[in-house]
């Protein structure tokens, strides 16, 4: 399945029924009157979050969203029906924008929250509705109303307890691979993951959802190399995995790749890059990437910062590395956790 995190959207509630103009001709009651119905109102469209629902797809072929209008007003004092209500469902973790002002209407980020994107519009009222003592035969209707029309933004964040981040190729996906059931595509070229992926842990009996999202590369928080989309799905992480590779094969310094991280996350949004972190060493069954692990460890501590190694091919402290975030996740739900004391 194609995975797509923003699109827009036009939404639009139902038109409300128009009022009847009608008069009650009935054996014996010759003076009966005005008996026009009132006009049904027009259906609301109306965003339900799914927690099964990963992506946004399905907008790129329903981009109109349209709900029912409501029935006219008949004779004899019957009004219409209401329009049906277009219930569509949506990912957990959407956020809901104008698509105008860019102002969040909503964010449906527990499954089951709903929001109603375009309210119907009212029905007339019939004529039986304006027989007044001076005007006892109206021979007037009101119209039905339109319903409310707007276009919206739809934005997924996914939501994961724990998420995966630092630059291209240093070992993001092959981790998450070997922790859970998630096969994201693994090579040895930068950029392989595309598209965000999540996984599920199981450490003893305690659950949690681990994200892997694209590398991120320095200017990331302006879009460079789609960055900003990226970052969007761990903002709702409560705990940051930050990947470092320390083999020096790339040429880059690990420890002005973890300060650059550090600044994409603080100037896209200062609180994710308060949220605690877990600072890892991948690729560790690599030789140039143990010999440099003292070293990289000393640096790394004069930022306050432990470094763990790990491997996904060996499987060296992967399952120590699993229990440590599983610990702090547990902290954190309990509120025995904060930013500063998670950080390790």
């Amino acid at each position: 399945m194609k995975f797509i995190d923003e699109v827009e959207v036009e939404v639009r509630g139902g038109h409300g029924g128009r009022g009847c103009v009608a008069f009650l001709r009935e054996k014996y009651r010759p003076r009966g009157g005005p008996a026009g119905g009132d006009g049904g109102d027009g259906g609301d469209v109306v965003l339900v979050a799914d927690g099964s629902l990963t992506t946004l797809l399905d907008f790129k072929f329903q981009p109109r969203l349209q709900a029912g209008r409501g029935e006219h007003g008949r004779g004899k004092c019957q009004h219409g029906k209401r329009g049906a209500d277009r219930v569509v469902r949506v990912p957990a973790g959407t956020l809901v924008r104008d698509a105008a002002t860019g102002e969040v209407l909503a964010d449906l980020a527990t499954p089951g929250a709903t929001f109603v994107a375009a309210r119907g519009g009212k029905g007339g009222h019939g004529n039986a509705h304006y027989a007044t003592p001076t005007n006892q035969a109206p021979r007037y209707a009101q119209p039905g109303l339109p319903g409310q029309e707007r276009r919206l933004r739809l934005e997924l964040q996914l939501l994961a307890d724990a998420g995966l981040v630092g630059y291209p190729n240093v070992g993001k996906s092959s981790l998450i691979r070997v922790v859970s059931a998630a096969r994201p595509r693994v090579a040895d070229y930068p950029f392989t993951t595309l598209v965000p992926h999540l996984g599920v842990v199981r450490v003893d009996d305690f659950d949690f959802v681990l994200a892997d999202v694209p590398g991120l590369i320095e200017g990331a928080h302006r879009g460079e190399g789609l960055g900003d989309r990226f970052l969007r799905h761990v903002s709702r992480a409560a705990l940051l995995i930050h990947m470092l590779d320390i083999s020096g094969l790339t040429g880059r310094d690990p420890v002005r790749d973890y300060e650059v991280i550090q600044q994409e996350l603080r100037s896209f949004a200062p609180p994710l890059a308060e949220k605690p972190q877990i600072v890892v060493a991948g690729k560790m069954d690599l030789e140039e990437s143990r010999r440099n692990f003292p070293a990289v460890c000393t640096r790394l501590r004069e930022h306050g910062v432990e470094l763990h190694g790990v491997s996904a091919v060996t499987r060296e402290g992967v399952e120590e590395l699993m229990a440590l975030v599983a610990r702090k996740l547990i902290a954190l739900r309990t509120g025995a956790g904060t930013a500063r004391s998670a950080r390790g």
